[in-house]
């Protein structure tokens, strides 16, 4: 399970961004992960929980916001959230499209004391 990982790594980041503002404890981290970032958010909460114990986030609380696959279309200029994987432009159905968001985790702010 990779999310172990990810945890260990988030919290390296968040006690980076604590010392850096001279915080000494962290109440609330906010990230967001995308549906195709590869990240499974029950097994990430779990990992979380686990591993904040008798850290800068020791009592805080997690919040995942869900990142649904966001597209461009590069015919029409359109963008589409998408409610299942396929990747096709909802306004004028080219399968020309890229990728903008929900591929990717990223810690979007910390509350701190």
């Amino acid at each position: 399970m990779h999310e172990y990982s990810i945890v260990q790594a988030l919290l390296q980041q968040i006690e980076g961004v604590a010392k850096e503002n001279k915080a000494t404890k962290v109440t609330k981290i906010i990230t967001k992960i995308g549906v195709m970032s590869g990240v499974e958010a029950h097994l990430l909460e779990i990992a979380f929980n686990t591993f904040k114990e008798k850290t800068i986030c020791d009592g805080s609380e997690f919040i995942m916001n869900i990142q649904p696959v966001v597209i461009e279309c590069i015919e029409c200029g359109s963008f589409s959230e998408l409610k299942k994987i396929h990747y096709c432009c909802q306004k004028c159905e080219s399968t020309s499209v890229k990728v903008v968001d929900g591929e990717d985790m990223f810690l979007m702010s910390l509350e701190m004391q």
